[in-house]
């Protein structure tokens, strides 16, 4: 008789903890966590005009808290919640409710010098939230979770150049004036990690569901 050799298979070893990375799954559609987190972000970009903002550059445009939540939103709720979440404070605001800078409200907001910022804070915070994704899952997380912020800020800064010169000013002018915002926002982006770092530590699947 014939005997019939088995090929045996070595075991795999046992994966280790390190080498399980996160994997981001898609979110079919939002629950009701969602839209509570989006609820809740909105009415934290509308308490931050609560601290007095501070009136800078040739145009009065005011230093605020805003560009903070602004960079919370993306870096915590991630591109869609955290879009979502900047725009429904902008519609709120624009439909009447005194949550804009100085307890301004309406579309009269738009013809003001910060329109620019306003606007931006909406693609400010989708590059942000575009990026957290990525980055929250990066071995370097608080470094990579900053140039998100970063890159956001970027883009309110541009949208806010575009809106001084709509309003008459030259490139340099409005780039010059510009300026002036920025080492404020940077501050602002180094708060806003190390509290979504304490966020993505407490809650390890705000940003991504995670399979092990």
């Amino acid at each position: 008789m014939h005997q019939t050799s088995r090929k045996v298979t070595p075991a795999k070893a046992p994966a280790k903890d390190e080498d399980i990375l996160p994997i981001a799954l898609p979110r079919r559609r939002w629950g009701a966590m969602d839209l509570s987190l989006i609820a809740v972000f909105a009415a934290l970009m509308a308490a931050s005009i609560a601290v007095p903002g501070i009136n800078v550059g040739p145009l009065g445009v005011a230093i605020t808290l805003q560009t903070l939540v602004v960079a919370l939103c993306g870096l915590v709720l991630g591109l869609g919640r955290g879009t979502a979440a900047v725009g429904l404070y902008v519609l709120l605001g624009l439909i009447g409710l005194p949550i804009f800078s100085g307890f301004r409200a309406g579309p009269a907001v738009l013809a003001s010098p910060s329109a620019g910022y306003i606007v931006g804070f909406i693609f400010g915070a989708a590059v942000i939230g575009l990026l957290a994704t990525w980055a929250v899952r990066s071995r370097w997380r608080p470094a990579a979770l900053f140039m998100a912020a970063m890159a956001g800020t970027v883009v309110i800064h541009i949208s806010g150049i575009a809106g001084f010169v709509f309003k008459g000013m030259s490139v340099p002018a409005a780039i010059a004036a510009d300026l002036i915002y920025l080492p404020g926002d940077v501050l602002k982006n180094v708060l806003a990690v190390v509290i979504a770092l304490s966020l993505h530590r407490a809650f390890p699947d705000l940003l991504v569901r995670r399979q092990r």
